[in-house]
Formats: structure tokens, sequence, C-alpha cells
């Protein structure tokens, strides 16, 4: 889905003889994401540290893990995640081909939809309910993200979601495409407000997790479950995009 794969990585590291048992477990955790995955990672922040930022500790804490913070660059937990020593990360299946993640995986249930939309000022938004109207346009976009029907419009390239909100307030473009919560964000942060059109694509967030722990799914499952039931992940996302959410 898109070409920077930003994600939170996790590093899993059981004590020996106490592997299958959950509440004997340290799950070391590498929360390390981007600029660009505004809100659901903030880096150096603290307190405010993003959806996902506040979102992981609490689940681990439910699901009765022992977690121990560390922060690698990307690169590096990129590639431990792809030779087993990092154990989980949270993506969509929808960036993947048929969605599949990979053999040496298994995902958690949906933690949060992942959605794109036609974004453009409240005045427009009507004029860009029907995503068909993207054809042959010029459309912003962000800058070396992929975009599955980019060959039906005219990019036009802009370096971040952030820009892209002050493009729309400058008319140097009249429709944009974001993920919705980031573009929320945003507009919330710079106080320039924008509607959310026609839908571009949609899927969900899930944990992805190495198949040799999957004994643990069952409770991160159970973890999730309660933060949707008791309205936790909706309070995140309104704290940091103003908007309701439900899943």
């Amino acid at each position: 889905m898109k070409t920077i794969f930003l994600s939170i990585t996790f590093l899993l590291c059981s004590l020996p003889s106490l592997a299958t048992k959950t509440n004997e477990t340290k799950l070391k955790y590498n929360v390390n994401g981007s600029s660009g995955w505004v809100p659901y990672y903030i880096p150096n922040e603290a307190l405010d540290s993003g959806i996902l930022g506040e979102l992981v500790p609490k689940l681990l804490s439910i699901a009765e893990i022992e977690i121990e913070k560390h922060n690698y660059p990307p690169k590096r937990t990129n590639q431990a995640l792809e030779t087993g020593l990092l154990d989980f990360d949270f993506v969509s299946p929808s960036w993947f081909a048929n969605g599949d993640m990979g053999a040496e995986f298994i995902q958690s249930e949906p933690v949060l939809n992942i959605q794109e939309n036609i974004i453009t000022l409240k005045k427009n938004s009507l004029a860009w309910a029907d995503i068909d109207k993207i054809k042959d346009q010029s459309i912003g976009t962000v800058r070396g993200y992929l975009y599955h029907d980019d060959d039906v419009f005219k990019r036009v390239d802009f370096t971040s979601e952030q820009q892209l909100i002050l493009a729309l307030h400058k008319n140097r473009v009249e429709a944009a495409i974001s993920g919705d919560l980031p573009a929320l964000y945003w507009a919330k942060k710079l106080n320039l407000p924008i509607s959310l059109a026609a839908v571009h694509s949609d899927g969900v967030l899930v944990m992805r997790l190495r198949k040799e722990h999957q004994a643990l799914m069952p409770q991160i499952n159970a973890a999730i479950a309660k933060l949707k039931s008791d309205g936790t992940i909706q309070s995140l996302v309104h704290k940091y995009t103003n908007a309701d959410y439900t899943l």
C-alpha cells in the first residue's frame, strides 16, 4: 500500500524454560515509526505518543505480558522482523498481495480500521462523493506512496499528509488522497477543516505475530476485544482526531 513500510515492531524474548507460560514471558518491544505515520505514532512525545503509541502498552498490560521498551532505527527493526529476532508488528493485510503476509506469521483480530479517502474542503465534498470523479483529474498525493489506481489520475505529489491539508486550503489542488485518521489529525492540529469524501481504499490493522509464538495470540485477542468494548480505542482515536470511531 505504501512504499514506505511504516510499522511498530516488537521483540519477544521468552524465558528459556518457561516459553509457553504467558505470565512469565517478557515482551520486548520497539516503538519506532515515522513522522509520516501520524497519528498512529508520534515520535519524541512521551505522553501524547499517538494512537498505537498509547494503545500498545495498554494492550500488553491487559494481556498480562511483561514489557520492556527499546528504541531501534526503522532499518534495523525491519531486518530483525525478517530474520525472526522481532516477532510482532502492526500491518494491514490489504497492503499485501491477496492479503498474504507470509507463511511465518499469523494475525490477530482487527485492532483498527485503515481507510483512505478523497479529502477536500467541505464546500467541495459533494462533488467528490463518487470515487470515479478522480479519473483524469489532478489529485494531491504523498511522494513515495503507492496508490493502487494512480494510472487513472494525475498525481500532484507533496511531502506529507500535513502538506496535503495545506495544499487544499491554498487551492493548489481541489482533492487529495489520504488516510482518514492522518487527515483528521492534521486538520485538527492545523485548525484547517476538511471533509472525507469518497472512500479510496479500506482495510484493517492487525498485530502480525510469528507462528512460533502463536500460543500468545488468545491472550492478545482477548485484550484487543476488551479495549474495543470498553471504548479505549474509540477514545484514543477521538483524542487525536476529534472523530467518533467504531470497528
